[in-house]
């Protein structure tokens, strides 16, 4: 049995954020990693909450100030050799204040037609995620993950 000491975590969030038939991406450059489409989000702060991180990741990315977040289900990844959890908390907010900022930190944002989003390039692990907003309920995303040979050892996908 493992040490729950000795097991490294690290919490993100990503909010994707709707209006009507479109969702707000950013278009992440190269220099940023995970180039391409995604959804704000980011390292969730100690102490705050899971709902205040996605909020206040979307405020900085964005200008947006979200609400009415639902929360849509965890993308996790481990590697045991490493004794890593990486977890991602997913949420989608329909309502929102604000204006876009002009000069985004984390790259071009777009109001995207959800039908035509997974036409845009986008990392192969946001684009297995994207669908998955717009469903009935939540999703639980797993994945044992060797970062040493970069190899997926196991995978699920479950809607709850």
């Amino acid at each position: 049995m493992q040490n729950p000491q000795d097991i490294k975590v690290a919490m993100y969030t990503m909010c994707l954020v709707k209006n009507e038939d479109k969702v707000l991406l950013v278009n992440r450059p190269q220099n940023r990693g995970f180039p391409g489409w995604i959804g704000p989000g980011g390292k969730v702060e100690f102490p705050e909450s899971l709902t205040e991180g996605a909020i206040r990741e979307v405020w900085e990315e964005t200008g947006l100030r979200v609400k009415e977040l639902v929360y849509k289900g965890l993308d996790e990844f481990v590697d045991p050799k490493q004794n890593y959890r990486y977890m991602v908390f997913n949420y989608l907010a329909t309502s929102f204040e604000g204006e876009l900022l002009d000069n985004p930190p984390e790259g071009e944002l777009e109001w995207i037609p959800i039908t035509e989003a997974m036409h845009y390039p986008m990392q192969d692990w946001f684009k297995r995620r994207f669908p998955l907003f717009f469903e009935e309920g939540t999703f639980e995303i797993y994945e044992i993950y060797d970062q040493e040979s970069q190899v997926t050892i196991k995978e699920s996908v479950k809607r709850i």
